[in-house]
């Protein structure tokens, strides 16, 4: 088993590399954080509710030798819902196509059933190197970690397959992040850069607006509605007769739940919360885009959303 601290040495190549890897693991295990953590900037939403991406966000490391291009998957579970199979779906296409994946799994949560489910599922891919990424180290002492290293280890010998690396990393306390680049990126095919310099993702504003939005209104409603909420952005446009040094971007987009009853509590108490997300979503926004927005939030139902093909399509899944 060869586990990676701080001290690996870094390799004196000149060539230049460019390539895909993607974090999988169950939901909540720490991916878009990591993602976040190694781009150096918000570009997956996070939130400590499962099953929050549920878009192949890709973010963008740029070294001067290297481009490293993070997908982040949503994350692979037991379907129940017509929305849960295609997300499932989006995971298994993204694996077929990434130079390596990451299996992350935290640190102060022992191996369970739905880590195995997906490392079964793994050891099925012959071809692609594995790394193992125990993440939220900094939520554990060194006895558990070294026990959850030798866990993992187990885990791939079980299954048949090895791990690349196996690498412990904090996103949270910037603690061994670095490193988990510089292992991943000789595992990228040599390559001419695949995206300008300075581009931090490839995911449309519109999209990573209507993120934003989502996790702001997910923030309060801790267990009531963590998959019934998805928002659209109707629209972006910088509104007229405005002065060059004082822009102003109208942004319209509607939050959507599936049944009447859920609508309060978006809302809340005269207002209140759907006026907090707009508070918190807008600063968000405003420091992605760089520039001052008026947003306009209003909330609808569609109903039972996640199980109808019709709207999950109108819904952009």
């Amino acid at each position: 088993m060869s586990v990676r601290n701080q001290s690996s040495e870094q390799s004196a190549e000149s060539v230049h590399r460019a390539g895909f890897a993607c974090f999988v693991g169950r939901p909540n295990a720490g991916k878009s954080t990591l993602t976040n953590a190694l781009v150096g900037k918000k570009v997956a939403i996070t939130s400590n509710r499962p099953q929050t991406t549920r878009h192949t966000v890709r973010g963008i490391v740029h070294r001067p030798d290297a481009q490293l291009i993070l997908v982040d998957t949503p994350g692979l579970h037991k379907p129940r819902t017509l929305l849960g199979e295609r997300l499932n779906d989006v995971v298994r296409a993204t694996w077929a196509e990434v130079d390596v994946i990451g299996f992350c799994l935290p640190a102060n949560e022992k191996l369970g059933p739905g880590d195995r489910f997906i490392a079964k599922e793994l050891a099925g891919i012959k071809r692609t190197p594995k790394v193992a990424v125990v993440t939220k180290t900094d939520l554990v002492d060194s006895k558990t970690l070294a026990e959850q290293l030798i866990a993992l280890d187990q885990l791939s010998k079980e299954l048949g397959f090895e791990w690349a690396e196996i690498v412990p990393v904090s996103a949270v306390g910037d603690q061994q992040v670095g490193l988990l680049a510089d292992l991943l990126i000789p595992m990228m095919p040599e390559s001419p850069p695949l995206y300008p310099e300075g581009d931090l993702t490839d995911e449309p504003e519109q999209v990573m607006v209507a993120e934003l939005i989502r996790e702001a209104a997910l923030e309060g409603v801790r267990d009531e509605l963590p998959h019934s909420i998805a928002v659209v952005v109707e629209e972006m446009l910088p509104r007229e007769d405005r002065p060059a040094d004082r822009p102003l971007l109208d942004i319209h987009a509607n939050i959507y739940i599936e049944r009447p009853s859920q609508k309060g509590i978006i809302i809340g108490p005269k207002g209140k919360r759907l006026k907090d997300v707009g508070i918190q979503s807008r600063k968000q926004i405003e420091a992605l885009l760089g520039t001052p927005v008026f947003l306009d939030l209003h909330v609808k139902v569609a109903k039972d959303w996640q199980r109808d093909p019709k709207q999950l399509r109108k819904l952009g899944f």
